[in-house]
């Protein structure tokens, strides 16, 4: 968390939080989302500005429920998620090697791979702060390129850096959420 958050939150430490405004989309495109976007129901304008992105991205975390956040300043901007709080993309390095990078740009460690029942690549990182993330739809080539898929699609094995080979485990989407405990939709939890 930036410092100049860290101040704000000493400086004025009950500010409401809000919901509903920001969005973390399918393709981990950060996205505001106005009065007529959330009665919509629609996605909202994505943000460009890299500097509001990077503040975004250092400020980002998950409360005690599993709700994904952004703290600007003193308010608590809960995020709506398009479907899991981390988006990464599947890169080949120069070298061969494969690396993941999340939607803040960090590497993105997996020590499980998953197949959803609508076709959603996930991976996940079940160290001592376990995430899930889902792999950017552009990248589903590259994955296939590195693994070995049963007929079903499901089911199989991925080709992971320096010879490790990840089991791919199929998933229903509608239990990733509960799965990896977190809240897609903090308004519908506020």
């Amino acid at each position: 968390m930036d410092d100049i958050v860290k101040q704000a939150l000493a400086k004025w430490p009950n500010v409401p939080s809000c919901t509903g405004w920001l969005m973390l989309d399918r393709r981990g495109n950060w996205r505001m989302r106005d009065d007529a976007a959330q009665a919509s129901g629609s996605s909202g304008v994505p943000i460009r500005h890299e500097a509001l992105l990077g503040f975004i991205n250092r400020n980002y975390e998950r409360d005690e429920r599993g709700q994904w956040f952004f703290q600007n300043g003193p308010q608590r901007v809960y995020v709506e998620l398009g479907y899991t709080p981390w988006v990464v993309r599947l890169i080949v390095e120069p070298d061969g090697t494969l690396a993941l990078k999340d939607q803040a740009g960090n590497d993105f460690e997996p020590s499980a791979v998953l197949a959803d029942d609508e076709g959603a690549i996930l991976f996940a990182d079940t160290s001592a702060q376990p995430r899930v993330a889902v792999l950017h739809d552009h990248d589903l080539e590259v994955f296939a390129d590195h693994a070995a898929l049963a007929e079903d699609s499901l089911s199989g094995e991925f080709h992971w850096k320096d010879g490790v080979k990840l089991s791919l485990e199929p998933v229903r989407r509608a239990d990733v959420a509960s799965r990896f405990g977190f809240v897609p939709s903090p308004a519908a939890n506020a």
